[in-house]
């Protein structure tokens, strides 16, 4: 089945942008990720997401999901499940490895369900 792809403009507009703050994603006490270096994509009515640099996430954490979406914006989306200790959260990370032209800077980058993991911001200290 062709998969139509669509390109933002005034009617669903997209942005990509450093995020300009800390951002921490964590699971109860457990850090999943830390940067300084995200970017916040702003996609038409939706609430704004963090893609974090995919070497930000701590790599013990993720297992790679069978499960594959596709956003006609940005492209194929794969998954991974947070592993932690006993605990499975399924396909709570998602990330586009090759997003469309118009979403390129998201490319190596993930990003977490906010109802699966706390995502905090803060004014970047280090």
């Amino acid at each position: 089945m062709a998969r139509g792809r669509l390109e933002p403009g005034p009617d669903h507009p997209i942005t990509v942008a450093p995020t300009g703050d800390r951002v921490v994603v964590s699971v109860g006490d457990t850090v999943v990720a830390r940067t300084v270096d995200a970017l916040t994509l702003r996609e038409a009515e939706y609430p704004p997401v963090q893609y974090i640099p995919r070497e930000s996430v701590d790599p013990s954490l993720l297992r790679e999901s069978t499960t594959t979406t596709f956003c006609p914006y940005k492209g194929e989306c794969n998954y991974y499940d947070l592993t932690l200790g006993d605990e499975v959260l399924t396909d709570a990370v998602w990330v586009y490895r090759s997003p469309y032209d118009a979403v390129a800077e998201i490319a190596d980058h993930v990003a977490f369900y906010p109802g699966r993991v706390s995502v905090d911001l803060d004014a970047a200290s280090g």
